[in-house]
């Protein structure tokens, strides 16, 4: 049998391969190459290829991912004789540079009886979906902040770390990489420490158990570690990973003290506090200052809602607490009245603001006693209302002076004006025309809660805690204003 009939009956027989085959000929000539060959080359004949070695290195750009020999191209070592597998390269056309393949590559070099080369040939494998997949694997891998480390499990050594290991422990990258599993032990001080080496050496999915790593710098790092059997590049791997003990303790330790403090300034609190689920208002704590201020034990209100409990003397009044905080979650300085437990009721300010707490949504309540002061203003509120229903033999001086009186808290005797906004300018216009906050809210566009948020605004602006005091000052600063002014 001829050389050319044998050539001809191996191109026969490598035609149909799913490995693409390329021979060359010593003198560098591109004899064959398989459909496979050229289908991973993006190209459809030979002369695409390159006819020779010179023209395919023209026509194709290759970066090695292994076996690096970067001033030589696989098909050059076929040529000069050279025996290899397993040489990973990424292959470029020039022509589209945006389009890469990555081919696993092996050489297959025959002779004959003399020992001369009789067969040159370049084995091909398209392993460019492993690469990608390995790629996208590397870099979430890499991004991942729970600390990390992949050991192979043919040799027990250590082929990836994650910047989160590296992070938790100090070891540096050069530090951990190539090191067996018994010299950067993982499994240090495991719990169940025969379990996890066991199933490392079979290849199983070792559970979740505390371990002592030892640091780099002395000193030791409490963890939580399960292992995951995977496959590297088709190689069986370990995936060990890890949750930092030591950062959980930490948090652990500063959560009992923050509740701590939290108690000692809820119990310590001079002014009655209440904490309450905020799903359904029912009391889980209240401070020594309620009791001593509406006169309830502990027994008597934690476990109960403060309407059960018959706090509440207005069902209008708390229906408008829990709107206004549940519209905006917090009030502040809202005026109600309280019942005591005797059955009088108190004056009270209530500024509430929803908390969280053990994942649990609460709200924290403030309830400030201000009957005295109410009492004693509406007391002095009397005396000036009676002196002033004939104000015919007073200077205006002393009837400012007396307007000013029935706004305790607001110091205005150099005759200047709170600074409103526009809106709460807008808002006192049309109290001071006799609206209510329904129809302060059609005529502005507004939700009834915005209208209120803006109306507390107004009121703590002006020095003042009721509708009825906002018409007295604005009717004595020029309110209602006319309809232009008061856009």
């Amino acid at each position: 049998m001829t050389a050319g009939v044998d050539r001809h009956e191996l191109q026969q027989i490598i035609a149909g391969l799913s490995e693409g085959v390329i021979l060359v000929e010593p003198d560098q000539t591109i004899a064959y190459a398989n459909e496979a060959a050229l289908a991973m080359h993006g190209v459809r004949t030979l002369d695409e290829l390159g006819p020779t070695v010179d023209a395919y290195r023209d026509r194709f750009s290759l970066r090695y991912r292994n076996n690096n020999r970067p001033n030589h191209y696989p098909i050059e070592r076929v040529v000069n004789g050279e025996t290899f597998h397993d040489v990973v390269v990424e292959v470029k056309r020039a022509d589209r540079p945006d389009i890469d393949y990555v081919h696993s590559l092996r050489s297959l070099v025959a002779t004959d009886h003399d020992g001369r080369p009789s067969c040159l040939a370049l084995i091909l494998k398209d392993v460019s979906d492993q690469f990608e997949a390995e790629e996208r694997f590397e870099a979430t891998f890499n991004a991942n902040p729970a600390p990390a480390v992949i050991t192979r499990l043919s040799d027990l050594r250590h082929v990836k770390v994650n910047h989160g290991f590296l992070e938790m422990t100090g070891f540096t990258r050069d530090a951990v990489i190539g090191r067996s599993v018994y010299e950067l032990d993982v499994l240090a001080n495991a719990r169940n420490r025969d379990l996890a080496v066991s199933r490392l050496h079979e290849g199983g999915t070792i559970p979740q158990m505390e371990a002592c790593l030892d640091l780099p710098e002395g000193g030791s790092r409490f963890v939580i570690v399960a292992g995951q059997p995977i496959e590297l590049g088709e190689a069986p791997c370990m995936l060990f990973t890890f949750a930092d003990l030591d950062l959980r303790r930490k948090a652990e330790t500063a959560l009992r003290h923050s509740e701590a403090r939290f108690a000692t300034a809820f119990r310590m609190t001079p002014v009655p506090t209440v904490l309450a689920r905020a799903k359904n208002f029912c009391v889980t704590g209240v401070n020594e200052a309620f009791g001593r201020v509406f006169g309830f034990g502990q027994d008597q209100i934690v476990g109960r809602s403060l309407d059960e409990a018959g706090l509440w003397m207005k069902e209008a009044q708390r229906a408008g607490f829990e709107t206004a905080l549940a519209g905006s979650g917090f009030v502040l300085g809202v005026e109600v009245c309280l019942r005591h437990q005797s059955g009088s009721g108190l004056d009270c300010l209530v500024s509430a603001e929803r908390v969280t707490i053990d994942d649990t949504e609460f709200v924290l309540m403030v309830l400030q006693d201000i009957t005295d002061r109410k009492h004693t203003e509406r007391e002095l509120f009397d005396a000036i209302e009676a002196v002033m229903a004939d104000t015919s033999w007073f200077s205006r001086g002393l009837i400012e002076k007396l307007a000013n009186l029935r706004r305790p808290g607001r110091d205005n005797a150099d005759g200047s004006t709170p600074n409103l906004t526009v809106r709460e300018r807008q808002i006192l216009n049309l109290i001071c025309s006799g609206l209510g906050d329904d129809a302060i809210a059609r005529k502005l566009s507004l939700s009834r809660n915005t209208v209120r948020n803006h109306g507390a605004a107004l009121y703590r602006k002006l020095g003042i805690h009721k509708r009825s005091e906002a018409v007295i000052w604005g009717r004595e600063n020029g309110f209602p204003l006319n309809s232009h002014d008061g856009k």
